[in-house]
């Protein structure tokens, strides 16, 4: 399936674990409410607004990726542009094959003009139930919950898991830590993860992305983390090691190939996998920000040395490893990606096709923060779709296969 056109991409069942709101923007809109409130945009029409938000996130550093928010976060003040933001947000999912989506944002972000975190929940929740409602009129289905984040260098965690244990009634499923990880650590912020571990509101945490191996063992152990946001800088903790190496005696594989490699697994690596603690993968932000260490040098004890194309990217390596790997957007306007397009180059570069996609999505479900009846109404409806593509593809039909 490697030159595999989108269309089927598209409408394959999608389960969306980590996208941001505030990366999610249409330009249109930003153009629009940027009008209506006098805020200076780097561009006036779509297109150049876009290419200008794709151009700033490829800047190999993710705090000058975390830059470009300014001007997402600043349309985003009122309950108004909240509930629009939150409403086509959900359109834009639907229309990416997206059946069940996660969508998390820092509402301490949002409250410059007045809202407290309640109303700015509230209207977010609104607009997630405004665009759920146009999608079954359209006689589609999704659900849309949110995550809500605290910012790892500020200190309103506390407050932000009271807000979320306050909402749950209304959609908000689980808690984040975002912003810059290295020196600061999800231990800073105990008496939160604390209470979220007290209440079992479940934590997804933002680590492995742009600290290393250290981000994820504070991640699982002060976390308590379900998740790990991005995670892929757990290849640190895998060394690369040939059969010689490991049993050089041959008396415990005397007819193997003694040059075959083979992936150990330091502990936290053994931990997050055999525990199936989900990996929220994105690789096209990874690779904008340099957040993924390169697949050619994964376990060879060498320096970091970062991803820079999709082929590099060592998510095939991790998800053929046995970690629960999943595929994510991350911030669809400073990424310019979706999930379809996630798709599309996993298929291109790794040769991802039916089995793997629906791996990946299978890791979503059962890492997904809904209900255990809704997991099993996501994998039947999964199911039954990936049966009818299999099929397909047996028989040759050009829309799978790629003929």
């Amino acid at each position: 399936m490697n030159d595999t056109p989108t269309t089927w991409l598209q409408s394959l069942p999608k389960v969306c674990l980590h996208d941001h709101l505030d990366g999610g923007l249409l330009p249109e809109t930003m153009i629009e409410l940027a009008q209506e409130i006098g805020h200076e945009l780097p561009a006036e029409e779509p297109q150049a607004l876009a290419a200008w938000f794709k151009q700033a996130a490829d800047s190999r550093s993710l705090e000058r990726y975390l830059e470009t928010f300014e001007h997402t976060v600043a349309l985003m003040q009122t309950t108004e542009n909240l509930r629009r933001v939150a409403m086509e947000h959900v359109l834009t999912l639907a229309a990416d094959g997206v059946i069940y989506g996660e969508v998390r944002w820092a509402p301490e972000l949002h409250l410059t003009q007045g809202l407290s975190m309640a109303q700015a929940v509230e209207a977010v929740a609104d607009g997630l139930m405004d665009g759920m409602e146009q999608v079954g009129q359209a006689g589609g289905r999704i659900l849309v919950n949110q995550i809500l984040c605290a910012m790892r260098h500020q200190n309103n965690s506390l407050e932000v898991v009271k807000t979320a244990l306050a909402y749950r009634p209304l959609g908000v499923v689980g808690f984040d830590l975002a912003g810059p990880e290295d020196g600061f650590s999800a231990a800073d912020h105990a008496e939160a993860l604390d209470l979220a571990a007290r209440h079992f509101l479940p934590v997804t945490l933002h680590a492995g992305e742009a600290y290393g191996l250290d981000s994820i063992r504070h991640a699982l152990v002060a976390g308590r983390a379900l998740r790990l946001g991005h995670g892929v800088r757990i290849t640190e903790d895998i060394t690369a090691r040939t059969l010689a190496e490991i049993d050089p005696t041959g008396e415990l594989l005397p007819d193997a190939d003694r040059e075959q490699t083979v992936l150990q697994l330091g502990e936290v690596a053994e931990w997050v996998k055999n525990r199936r603690t989900t990996l929220e993968t994105c690789p096209c932000s990874n690779l904008q920000t340099d957040a993924a260490e390169h697949l050619d040098r994964v376990g060879l004890g060498l320096d970091f040395e970062p991803a820079r194309s999709y082929e590099e990217h060592p998510v095939a390596l991790l998800l053929q490893a046995g970690f629960a790997v999943t595929i994510n957007p991350d911030n669809r306007l400073m990424s310019s990606t979706s999930m379809t397009r996630e798709f599309a180059e996993l298929a291109r570069y790794h040769g991802f096709g039916l089995t793997e996609f629906f791996e990946v999505t299978l890791n979503a479900i059962n890492g997904a923060f809904c209900s255990q009846d809704e997991k099993q109404a996501l994998l039947r409806s999964v199911q039954m779709v990936y049966s009818q593509l299999a099929l397909q593809e047996q028989e040759g039909e050009s829309s799978v296969s790629g003929a």
